[in-house]
């Protein structure tokens, strides 16, 4: 092991190995080796269900935590809260909790915390007590209260947005609620589902694309500058395993690429449709049909899964969909052709009655799903199981993977956090240790 990592590292040196590859490579060894850590512990003030994680975006050190007894907490992963020389392992205690006690505090479960994309001045909430709230760090006050009309089951914003600051929320209704932090008023509303809305996730490839999962089994895409969504997908649409390559893509059948034109203008292959230029709508003509294709056929009645949409993630590039669904599936989706593409998951069992937050590594390779008391990790492109992470007592709920550290970090029912992280070796414990006390004279 050690010898083939040095010849590596010699690889890289003399360049017959990109420096990419070789960092790719030591990260996907360290992720091969996830398990519960044995050096790094979370201490959850929660006294409930753990029921979504985020670690922010600009820093990728503070990790937020919401749980159902109505309480937020930001803890920070990197430093310890007590450095003890002595101790094998660091304890990170919250190093902020807004509960009960706190005058601007949730009245019931919160269902989701989000890091503001851009800093960690601010955070957001979305509860059962029909609120979104948005928080600053500093002051733990709402800045912004947004009243929704029931149960906020998700919210998210974009990470790639810069030319809006808008929450997307699933509550219990059936429309998709958009909030704006800049004029603390909704934006718009996007109709389509049927029932109300358990999840929600932005593309990773326009910061206008919005992903929905409903609790009638349905999965919507939308482009919030335009009215209606264009795009539903239909489970009983498939097309086997991944996407050819780019050179072979202009032999694709014409129907499958013109109905989504709009949803991925990076990915246009040459088809003969017209495209319209970003954020003009048609001021005459037949609207519907440019903004709904087929919508007033039966594929505006299409399900992704039997059941709720309970859980959606994005691949990093955008061009996949991973979905759960309370029909104990898991589905993954090329966005392009809107085709399930057959990837046969190995069995799951998946709770049914609340969102689960689904994870994947930095390159999509490997899901980490919530699977009741365990979490599996799926390849991706195989459906293999590639390990179970077994720890909690309870059914877990959340998963975030930390690609900064490769470490893994899950909430459950039993209100634990757990720290997966890779194996360390002897060798990483060497170079620990007294040496930090040192200075550079010293031989």
């Amino acid at each position: 092991m050690h010898t083939h990592m040095w010849k590596q590292i010699r690889d890289r040196e003399t360049g017959k190995l990109h420096a990419n590859h070789f960092s790719n490579r030591v990260k996907s060894n360290r992720i091969s080796q996830l398990q519960l850590s044995n050096h790094k512990d979370i201490i959850s003030p929660h006294k409930g269900a753990i029921n979504s994680l985020q670690i922010d975006s600009t820093e990728g050190r503070y990790l937020l935590s919401a749980a159902s007894d109505a309480s937020v907490a930001v803890y920070d992963v990197q430093r310890p809260t007590v450095s003890e020389a002595a101790a094998a392992i660091s304890k990170h205690t919250s190093i902020l909790v807004v509960d009960k006690q706190h005058q601007h505090a949730h009245k019931y479960a919160v269902s989701t915390a989000i890091w503001y994309p851009i800093d960690t001045g601010l955070f957001v909430t979305g509860s059962y007590d029909h609120h979104v709230n948005v928080w600053d760090t500093n002051t733990t006050q709402v800045v912004v209260n947004f009243k929704m009309p029931g149960k906020v089951h998700r919210i998210a914003m974009s990470n790639l947005s810069t030319s809006h600051m808008l929450i997307a929320t699933g509550t219990e209704d059936v429309q998709v609620r958009l909030c704006d932090i800049a004029s603390g008023a909704f934006a718009h509303t996007l109709s389509g589902h049927r029932d109300g809305i358990m999840t929600v996730e932005w593309s990773n490839s326009s910061e206008w694309v919005l992903v929905t999962g409903g609790c009638d089994g349905a999965i919507r895409f939308w482009d919030i500058r335009r009215a209606g969504c264009f795009q539903v997908l239909d489970q009983s649409r498939t097309q086997l395993g991944r996407r050819p390559p780019i050179l072979k893509r202009s032999m694709i059948t014409k129907d499958s690429s013109t109905k989504l034109r709009a949803a991925q203008k990076k990915h246009a292959n040459g088809s003969g449709s017209r495209q319209l230029p970003i954020g003009r709508v048609p001021s005459k003509g037949p609207m519907k049909q440019r903004l709904h294709p087929g919508m007033l056929s039966t594929q505006d009645r299409a399900t992704a899964h039997y059941g709720a949409v309970t859980g959606l993630k994005d691949t990093e590039d955008g061009m996949y969909l991973l979905s759960a669904g309370s029909d104990s599936r898991l589905r993954l989706w090329d966005i392009e052709s809107g085709c399930d593409t057959l990837v046969n998951f190995e069995t799951v069992r998946l709770q049914i009655n609340k969102p689960l937050q689904l994870a994947t590594t930095q390159d999509s390779t490997l899901v980490f799903i919530p699977c009741m008391r365990s979490v599996k990790v799926f390849d991706m492109w195989s459906g293999n199981t590639y390990s179970i992470l077994r720890g909690h007592y309870e059914c877990v709920n959340s998963c975030w993977f930390n690609q900064q550290d490769q470490e893994l970090y899950t909430g459950g029912n039993d209100r634990q956090i757990l720290v997966w992280s890779p194996a360390r070796s002897i060798a990483d414990e060497m170079d620990e240790g007294p040496a930090e006390d040192q200075d550079n004279w010293s031989s």
